[in-house]
């Protein structure tokens, strides 16, 4: 089922974006607009949407333009997301923004941005829910990417956390479950249950944590992870891992750690980063956060069956069910 389901979220993609234009500019413009969504991303959101929906006895038809919609909002965030963080690498291939340039590559978000809308404006289905539903979505991942984005800017190292859980919630749970799995309800044309919202949060934050330590697993590189081995610590992202080696180091760790990870990006030394990789190895940080994400994860998975044990088509719950299990546990 899942195959046959990406092929079709595929194809609605492709055809949601431009292809050719006469004029070699906007040809290589167009041809850049598809890069992200070429990339073999695994859609898991627009997935989810689709599996929603026909478990709640809906037809394909009815999800696809709004799963369609909700990958290339995704896409256009991580061109984004790559050049807020200067990110050198997505997907296994160099940023958006180190092929083509920041002021193309943002011009290139933009423009998706716009499709994005075109695209959701064309589903049939409930059209002021879904638009209400999805446009609270871009909100609370925007406020989240903000929380982020200021942490870094301002230099700040006491994320506690509540903080990071608060955090991780508004710029990944709600898009990345919550919202695929009340877009499917809608879809099929039923209010969505007030649990999905909970579990969906719960089972975003456990998908964040786990790629969060997959991003300091160097085996994960090696095996398609495809986003740039410890990137996060280049980065200076403020993560679960980072507030709980905080929370056990002593002062003076504490004030070294800070001193590698204010560094800008390219002043960063691979020493650098094995000092921080060794340090959270030895604090034990890596482990707690998994199971921070596991105990996330069971409490949401909970939450779900509970709500989807009655609905018609247990065999797309039972594949929803199996991928958002495998958020939390994955190793690649």
């Amino acid at each position: 089922m899942i195959e046959g389901l990406h092929e079709r979220l595929s194809d609605t993609i492709r055809a949601a974006l431009p292809q050719t234009h006469s004029q070699p500019e906007l040809d290589t413009f167009y041809a850049l607009m598809r890069d992200y969504p070429e990339r073999g991303g695994k859609q898991l959101r627009g997935v989810f949407v689709l599996l929603s929906c026909l478990m709640h006895g809906g037809k394909l038809e009815d999800a696809l333009s709004v799963a369609a919609a909700l990958e290339l909002f995704q896409n256009w965030v991580l061109v984004h997301d790559d050049i807020e963080d200067d990110s050198d690498e997505r997907r296994g291939q160099p940023t958006l923004h180190k092929l083509a340039g920041m002021p193309v590559a943002l011009n290139v978000g933009d423009a998706l941005h716009v499709y994005m809308w075109r695209t959701l404006f064309g589903a049939q289905v409930r059209r002021e829910q879904v638009l209400n539903e999805f446009t609270e979505m871009i909100l609370r991942t925007a406020e989240g990417q903000h929380l982020d984005l200021s942490w870094v800017q301002a230099g700040r190292f006491n994320i506690t956390e509540a903080d990071y859980l608060r955090m991780v919630t508004l710029k990944t749970a709600h898009y990345t479950v919550a919202s695929p799995l009340r877009l499917g309800a809608l879809c099929a044309d039923l209010t969505p249950a007030e649990s999905y919202s909970e579990a969906g949060k719960r089972l975003g934050v456990a998908f964040q944590i786990r790629d969060d330590v997959l991003n300091l697993l160097p085996a994960s590189a090696q095996a398609g992870y495809g986003k740039e081995f410890a990137g996060d610590l280049y980065e200076g992202k403020r993560t679960l891992i980072l507030a709980h080696l905080f929370a056990e180091a002593s002062a003076a760790e504490k004030a070294h750690f800070k001193a590698i990870l204010s560094k800008p990006r390219q002043a960063k030394t691979e020493a650098d980063i094995m000092t921080l990789l060794n340090a959270i190895r030895a604090k034990g940080s890596l482990d707690y956060a998994q199971a921070v994400a596991e105990a996330n994860a069971k409490r949401g998975l909970a939450l779900l069956d509970k709500a989807t044990h009655v609905l018609p088509e247990q065999s797309a719950v039972r594949e929803l069910s199996g991928l958002l299990e495998t958020l939390a546990e994955r190793r690649v």
